[in-house]
């Protein structure tokens, strides 16, 4: 399957996302990954209360249009409105115009996150695109271990992470990000923005890794659509040579961890 990355800033979402997916589709991709609060911005302050939808609010109501117009799938984040608060969610809408996955951030990121947003409880949310095991994840999530390997005990082969890194985190996504395809044997699509927000400027340098440690798509620092294939039999491949899902030893990890909870009582 190709993938798309769509690096790019929130002005005028809707109508670039379109045009967006129009060009993805005609380079033969079947999946369009977009930013963190893409639908939105991100940085945003108390507009956020104001512009959070229901899942299937107006916004994704037209994203599922754009969908089945170009015949295309496509994960966005957004902010989402619950019962009494706010997420930092990414949906992800089929080519049909399907809701097929909705993934709320797990782990908050700094103060930013933290006042405006509840924290998802769900750890690994997937769907079926194109013949593949599609994952979410949100930013801050990608830098917790953790998230990445359950993904791929859990069968994700793709997984598609929106984001927001701003500068000077470039390290995330030229060390960290590159580290996580590899160590949990997974391709990863990080699909940054690439505008500034009040203080904040976004670095762009999205990238779709392949799990052999390939760096299969990279972006600069501006507006850019990036595309990439993500084969099944390169993931097969690449975990027979690379075999660290096959040797994990789980019970000595258990017991690590009731030794870290037994040091910090």
């Amino acid at each position: 399957m190709i993938v798309a990355a769509f690096q790019g800033p929130a002005e005028d979402f809707l109508p670039e996302l379109a045009d967006a997916a129009a060009r993805a589709r005609g380079g033969g991709a079947e999946l369009v990954i977009c930013p963190e609060m893409a639908t939105t911005g991100y940085n945003i302050g108390e507009s956020i209360e104001d512009l959070a939808e229901q899942a299937d609010g107006p916004t994704a109501r037209r994203i599922a249009e754009i969908c089945r117009e170009h015949r295309i799938a496509i994960a966005y984040g957004y902010p989402e409105r619950g019962l009494g608060t706010v997420y930092n969610s990414v949906q992800l809408i089929d080519a049909d115009g399907r809701i097929r996955a909705n993934y709320r951030k797990t782990h908050l990121f700094g103060d930013l996150d933290k006042a405006h947003f509840s924290a998802g409880d769900r750890t690994v949310v997937q769907a079926e695109i194109g013949g593949l095991t599609v994952g979410l994840l949100i930013c801050y999530d990608v830098e917790f271990p953790e998230m990445v390997r359950a993904h791929a005990l859990a069968g994700t082969e793709l997984l598609a992470v929106p984001t927001a890194l701003m500068r000077p985190y470039e390290i995330v996504a030229d060390v960290v990000v590159p580290a996580r395809a590899y160590e949990s044997q997974l391709f990863l699509a990080y699909v940054n923005r690439c505008d500034t927000e009040g203080e904040l400027t976004y670095c762009g340098r999205s990238v779709v890794m392949a799990p052999d440690g390939t760096e299969l798509a990279r972006a600069g620092s501006a507006t850019e659509l990036l595309l990439a294939t993500v084969d099944p039999d390169r993931l097969a491949a690449s975990r027979r040579e690379n075999t660290y899902l096959a040797d994990r030893r789980p019970e000595l990890y258990e017991r690590l961890e009731l030794s870290g909870k037994k040091a910090q009582a």
